[in-house]
């Protein structure tokens, strides 16, 4: 597994779950450009486990993600990959935080964002890339990009319609930088869970363990027509549905799945 400075990813094959952990607390877990980089590493390490089933991101010291470190920004004392004379080298500089985004969404694994303290900017589009949001009251979320005259570019105007289920929710974040707070964001559907935090890490491990209790193909191929579902009319989406679902009929799985029923016990799915 690879060694990281800024990010530690611990697994647990005999649950089969990982978990991925922002580590600058100094910083409320802001992403620099090593961290950044890191966490590409890390979602494509786990991403290639196949005994990993099931992702957890989360921030330590109280807080999901700060966003882009403002160091590594002009006038920082730290410029990092988006600071430039050179526009191409600025778009290049992108290529980062796209792989950790896409990390997450071409993953074939559920992840989970597990929420405690602020998640602005680049943390809020890291939560809204992720496919189930646990948090707790002190979470605060914030389109932090529009306070410092930037557009966002780790994908949020792609994501926060999806996420907050309106058009206009996630029109007024983006136009006026306002904070989007943790009952508001589970009343929307942002949050699938809002909890105290002595119950966070529990609520959190109880999902993770459910999911990955589950049989792994056709969560898998449910992740998939999930997002992918996003671009297909119908038609095309009850054609693909129909392939995904013969791939699941043949499994073992489903063998397995259906004998459990009829035996009156747990199926033990092994991704077959």
């Amino acid at each position: 597994m690879p060694e990281f400075k800024f990010v530690t990813l611990e697994k647990d094959p005999a649950e089969h779950i990982a978990r991925l952990t922002i580590n600058r607390p100094d910083r409320r877990n802001a992403l620099n450009d090593e961290a950044t980089d890191e966490m590409g590493i890390a979602l494509e390490d786990v991403a290639d486990d196949d005994d990993i089933r099931v992702l957890i991101i989360t921030g330590s010291g109280g807080s999901f993600c700060a966003g882009a470190d403002l160091n590594t920004l002009r006038g920082g004392d730290n410029p990092g990959v988006l600071v430039s004379d050179n526009s191409d080298d600025i778009r290049r500089g992108f290529r980062g935080p796209h792989r950790m985004i896409l990390a997450i969404q071409r993953m074939e694994k559920p992840v989970i964002a597990m929420i405690d303290g602020v998640a602005v900017g680049a943390g809020f589009d890291l939560a809204a890339a992720c496919d189930i949001r646990i948090a707790t009251p002190r979470a605060r979320f914030m389109v932090a990009y529009v306070r410092v005259g930037l557009f966002p570019g780790f994908g949020g105007t792609w994501l926060y319609p999806r996420t907050l289920g309106s058009m206009g929710k996630a029109a007024e974040l983006l136009f006026t930088g306002d904070f989007l707070e943790a009952d508001e964001a589970h009343r929307l559907g942002f949050l699938n869970h809002l909890v105290e935090g002595d119950d966070l890490e529990s609520t959190t491990m109880e999902m993770a363990r459910k999911i990955a209790a589950g049989p792994p193909i056709a969560i898998r191929l449910s992740k998939l027509m999930l997002y992918k579902g996003l671009e297909f009319d119908l038609e095309t989406a009850l054609k693909m549905a129909a392939a995904a679902e013969t791939i699941t009929l043949t499994s073992d799985d489903h063998a397995e799945g259906t004998q459990a029923i009829r035996e009156s016990r747990k199926p033990f799915y092994e991704g077959r």
